[in-house]
């Protein structure tokens, strides 16, 4: 009897050990959609998530309302965080309403960074909350219980993650739409989210240093102003005109940046927070050009 030399054993050996493994590859990258197959094992080099922001809100109504209401037409959020969240296994639960995947209809007319629309490149969180309460003595605000933050730091940080959300893409409704929108109000953690990793936040040096021995409430120069908002990402005109609506987006950035005084009025000291956020987080921004008032 005549055996085969060893290298050709060997040979058909590793012949097999790769058409196994071609075949498996096949196998893994070849998808049953039912009425056709696709093949996924090449992929194109120019592509991205559609999802590039995070938008904070609050619902202005209960838990029960709030989820009647979005669940329903014309109006829907990827998630809602209860005020008191439930627990499973010691952990929060909140209402995830749309698949992150597709897009909610959360933002509304809107504007950040160049991006129009933004429900179609962005996750909307809807925060259990009754936000502005108007009593004889003036405006209050409902706060965020301890519970609701933690839950909600728990979801956002892991948006942010999972889709590399830039700190300056953790915006509010109101920094998107300052004109017609005031959520999620000048109570919002937007500290406690940055000292989570969540979100822009400037830092106290950066704000004393750019003040250069200012009164904080001295008036500032209106079109610098605007231009430095501009280039943060609000749409605003650069016009230098002190009008209603530069008012409404300068007080949309103090209720983020600046809770304690939201006047709109163009002061040294939200000069110097909008100075020290661009150096911080975008230096390279160029100064938008000269625009008419939207």
């Amino acid at each position: 009897m005549t055996f085969p030399k060893r290298p050709l054993s060997m040979q058909r050996l590793a012949t097999l050990a790769l058409a196994t493994l071609l075949t498996t590859a096949c196998t893994t990258s070849v998808i049953d959609r039912g009425a056709y197959y696709a093949d996924t094992s090449r992929h194109a080099r120019y592509a991205d998530t559609r999802i590039r922001f995070l938008v904070m809100h609050y619902t202005e109504i209960d838990e029960a309302q709030s989820l009647d209401v979005l669940t329903q037409e014309q109006v829907s959020a990827h998630y809602v965080v209860p005020d008191h969240p439930r627990e499973k296994n010691g952990e929060p639960i909140v209402w995830q309403l749309v698949p992150e995947s597709q897009r909610a209809w959360h933002a509304g007319l809107s504007y950040w960074q160049g991006t129009t629309e933004l429900n179609a490149a962005s996750i909307g969180i809807e925060n259990v909350n009754l936000g502005p309460v108007d009593t004889p003595q003036g405006r209050t605000w409902q706060p965020y219980p301890p519970a609701q933050v933690d839950a909600l730091i728990r979801v956002a940080k892991d948006i942010v993650a999972r889709y590399a959300i830039a700190p300056t893409r953790v915006v509010g409704h109101s920094d998107i739409a300052p004109q017609r929108k005031i959520d999620p109000g000048p109570l919002f953690p937007w500290k406690q989210l940055y000292d989570a990793g969540i979100g822009a936040w400037p830092d106290d040096a950066a704000v004393t240093k750019g003040l250069a021995g200012r009164d904080p409430h001295a008036p500032t120069d209106v079109c610098a102003l605007q231009q430095k908002l501009a280039r943060y990402g609000y749409e605003v005109a650069t016009d230098g005109v002190l009008d209603d609506r530069t008012r409404r987006v300068i007080a949309a950035f103090q209720m983020h940046f600046r809770a304690a005084d939201y006047s709109g009025n163009p002061d040294a000291q939200t000069d110097a927070i909008a100075q020290a956020l661009l150096d911080k987080y975008l230096p390279d921004a160029a100064a938008p050009p000269a625009k008419a008032t939207p």
